[in-house]
């Protein structure tokens, strides 16, 4: 039995999305080479700074995953930065958000890496410190994004009087 697709999204969509063509349908043009091209490079630079962190900073056993959490609120807070510069100060740069955003920061930021750091403190028996990093990360990476594009826009604003 085929498993049909629903067309329309019930959740947000990118605006680089381009939804009147179905999945595999559209052939990849040469602007989406460029956007391709600066997401890969990004995401070098952001992956070797996240593995250069790790290494500065290792976690032990059983212990707090300080690196990878201060990681990924220092991210977010940067993706808060980033959104609020791309749609009010530097519109129309049609590379920086894939470069910035999903390249750099998508591979410095590391809920993957979260992900296995709850389940690696889960088998050590630490399951009050699995509770605090659960509610701790999320909590701090909502706040930093809400902080990085308040503060970002209200120093925008200020800087246009």
């Amino acid at each position: 039995m085929a498993v049909q697709r629903d067309p329309s999204p019930r959740e947000p969509v990118d605006s680089d999305v381009d939804l009147r063509h179905p999945v595999g349908a559209v052939p990849v043009r040469r602007g989406e080479v460029a956007v391709l091209g600066v997401i890969a490079v990004g995401g070098a630079i952001g992956a070797s700074a996240r593995y250069g962190v790790g290494l500065v900073w290792p976690t032990g056993a059983g212990s707090w995953p300080w690196a990878t959490m201060v990681i990924n609120v220092v991210g977010c807070a940067l993706i808060g930065v980033l959104m609020v510069l791309v749609s009010e100060v530097w519109v129309g740069q049609r590379l920086l958000r894939p470069f910035v955003g999903t390249g750099i920061l998508g591979g410095f930021t590391t809920f993957s890496t979260y992900a296995v750091d709850l389940q690696q403190l889960l088998a050590d028996g630490q399951a009050l410190t699995a509770l605090g990093y659960l509610f701790a990360t999320v909590a701090g990476a909502i706040a930093a994004v809400f902080a990085g594009t308040h503060v970002t826009r209200a120093l925008v604003r200020r800087s246009r009087r």
